[in-house]
C-alpha cells in the first residue's frame, strides 16, 4: 500500500460519509398541520420543461396516422362531441378558468369566481382550521387539445414558504361545455401557529410548460369558516 492507495480509501471513505449524510435528509410533517415548511429553491418548471415536437392543428392531428384504426379510434374517443367540420386551424390550445368550488362535507360548497387577471382583490376565502376540503376547479378547453395540464401551488406565511404541491389533471379535447376537475383532498393545519393570513400563487402549466393561467392570491385559517356573505 503506497500513498496513493491511501488517498484513494481517504476519497471513498468520504464519498460514502457524504452520501450517508444525504440518504439521511428528509423532509418531516409537523404534528399537527398538514402544511410544512420547505426549502427557499426557487420553482423549476421552466427548466424541467418536457420539450415535445413541433405542434401541429387539430386537423393536422386527425390527418396523421389516419390508415392505423387504433389510433384513429382513440382519437375519436379523446375528441368525443367535437365538431369535426368546424375545427380551426389554431396550434395553441386556450384554456379559460371559470371558477374554483371548494368542498367539504363541512359546509355548502363555496364557489369562487376567478378574474382573468388571475388576481383577486382582498381577501379571497377563509379555511376552518383542521377541516378537510377538496378544491373543483371548471374550465372550457377551445382550439386544440391541451396535453399534460397541471396544477403546482405554493403558499408562504409570513414571507416563508410553507407549502408546495404539483398534481396531475390530465388531457383535454377542445368542447363548448365546460370540465370540472376535483384535486386530492387536502386538511386545513390547525393549532395557534397555523392560524393566520395566507398568500399563496397557483398555476396551470401544460406539456409544453405553457403557463395558461396564474393566480395570486391571499386566504385565512381561521377557528371556523367565514359566515356567509
Amino acid at each position: 500500500m503506497g500513498l496513493v492507495d491511501d488517498n484513494k480509501n481517504k476519497e471513498k471513505e468520504a464519498s460514502e460519509d457524504e452520501g450517508g449524510a444525504a440518504r439521511g435528509g428528509g423532509r418531516q410533517m409537523s404534528d399537527d398541520s398538514s402544511f410544512y415548511t420547505i426549502d427557499q429553491e426557487e420553482d423549476n418548471d421552466d427548466e424541467s420543461a418536457l420539450h415535445l415536437g413541433p405542434q401541429c392543428s387539430l386537423k393536422e392531428q386527425l390527418e396523421k396516422d389516419k390508415d392505423d384504426e387504433s389510433l384513429r379510434k382513440w382519437k375519436e374517443q379523446l375528441l368525443g362531441s367535437v365538431d369535426i367540420n368546424n375545427i380551426g386551424e389554431t396550434l395553441d390550445p386556450e384554456v379559460k378558468f371559470l371558477s374554483v368550488a371548494i368542498v367539504s362535507p363541512e359546509r355548502p360548497d363555496m364557489v369562487l369566481s376567478i378574474p382573468e387577471d388571475g388576481k383577486p382583490q382582498g381577501l379571497w376565502f377563509t379555511l376552518k382550521e383542521g377541516s378537510h376540503y377538496r378544491l373543483k376547479f371548471s374550465f372550457q378547453v377551445s382550439n386544440n387539445i391541451v396535453s399534460g395540464l397541471r396544477y403546482t401551488n405554493t403558499v408562504w406565511k409570513s414571507g416563508l414558504r410553507v407549502f408546495s404541491t404539483k398534481d396531475m389533471i390530465g388531457t383535454f379535447s377542445p368542447q363548448q361545455e365546460p370540465y370540472t376537475h376535483e384535486m386530492p383532498e387536502e386538511t386545513a393545519p390547525s393549532g395557534f401557529m397555523a392560524r393566520g393570513s395566507y398568500t399563496a400563487k397557483s398555476k396551470f402549466l401544460d406539456d409544453d410548460n405553457k403557463c395558461h393561467l396564474e393566480i395570486n392570491y391571499t386566504f385565512d385559517i381561521r377557528k371556523d369558516w367565514a359566515s356567509a356573505d
